[in-house]
């Protein structure tokens, strides 16, 4: 049971931060159907920056400093890249649509580009010195809790705190602090009213230009952190151009959750859960007891692994009709007109 909690909470937290893209972009009024190209963006910059460090044995080339920056660098890229849509959706005022899908379509092409120029290869890894899993995962030693997690914190302290990664707590802290941010402050709060009706909102004096370039820099940034986050946690640090449809999950997840940060981490637990049972039925001991009961009904794999994106299009179908997007997302904002 430990073991499927703690893989369904990583699978969880790219799902989790990149529907939270998807909210800032469509909050401020932008269509952001770009989610995979960014993830696969992001994926690819960070662990190209993770690479270049650890070959070139600096003292930055350790474990945890180094994931962190990773994040910031992917993060950084992200929001360049996603420039590329608000360039073309704001000031071209291009379909969004058609913008987001060349961005899906243009960074798996670039990536893959790149990765062959610098390793003439598929896949872009860290280098072969290291295993990811324990270069970048914490344990109950790195808290300082040793052995104690046996009697306070029992099976609840060795999930969350053993066999953990750092980013998924730097993720959770800049999931709680960017919603907040969205629902309790000015910022906020404009943010939203671009969304709904920009032209009120300039007629108070907000600049919708900037709260859409705004919104949509948040996004980008959150799409290339949840790719690299991806790639670190479920890939072995690699980019090979492919998050496993990861980004139009979330976007999925982002409906289903109504576009409120709330729903959507109950979306994403629940789209973790069925991704985590897909990848590793095989492994899952429920009760401890030494039996893999999902290995053991004769499911064919196909189904396990179809299963995630089976109940995507059954939970949309269900409940695409009560959700309720932003009012002018999608619509191009002409200062000139009233």
């Amino acid at each position: 049971m430990a073991f499927l909690i703690q893989q369904t909470i990583i699978y969880t937290i790219p799902l989790m931060i990149v529907a939270l893209a998807g909210v800032f972009a469509e909050r401020s009024g932008i269509i952001n159907i770009a989610l995979e190209g960014l993830m696969v963006m992001g994926a690819f910059i960070g662990v190209l920056f993770v690479r270049s460090i650890i070959q070139l044995d600096v003292p930055l080339s350790f474990g945890q400093p180094l994931l962190i920056l990773g994040m910031l660098i992917s993060t950084i890229g992200g929001c360049l890249f996603a420039l590329l849509l608000g360039f073309a959706a704001i000031n071209l005022k291009a379909d969004q649509t058609i913008g987001g899908s060349a961005l899906n379509l243009l960074a798996p092409a670039l990536v893959l580009f790149f990765i062959l120029l610098l390793t003439s290869q598929n896949v872009l890894n860290i280098d072969s010195r290291y295993s990811s899993n324990d270069y970048f995962m914490l344990n109950q030693d790195d808290f300082g809790l040793g052995t104690r997690l046996e009697n306070p914190l029992g099976v609840i302290g060795n999930i969350l705190f053993n066999k953990t990664y750092i980013t998924t707590w730097i993720c959770l802290a800049l999931y709680i602090g960017l919603s907040i941010i969205l629902y309790k402050t000015k910022l906020g709060l404009r943010l939203r009213s671009c969304g709904e009706n920009p032209q009120a909102s300039a007629s108070v004096g907000i600049n919708v230009y900037k709260m859409r370039y705004i919104g949509i820099l948040i996004s980008g940034g959150l799409g290339g952190l949840g790719g690299f986050v991806y790639s670190v946690t479920t890939v072995a640090a690699s980019s090979n151009g492919d998050v496993a449809g990861f980004g139009f999950l979330a976007l999925a997840v982002m409906i289903f959750g109504n576009w409120k940060p709330k729903n959507i981490a109950f979306a994403a637990l629940l789209f973790g859960l069925l991704k985590c049972i897909a990848v590793g039925y095989p492994y899952i001991d429920i009760n401890n007891d030494g039996i893999y009961f999902l290995n053991t009904l004769g499911i064919s794999p196909h189904i396990y692994r179809i299963l995630p994106y089976l109940i995507t299009l059954v939970v949309l179908a269900f409940t695409s009709k009560k959700s309720r997007a932003p009012k002018a997302e999608g619509i191009p904002y002409d200062a000139g007109k009233r």
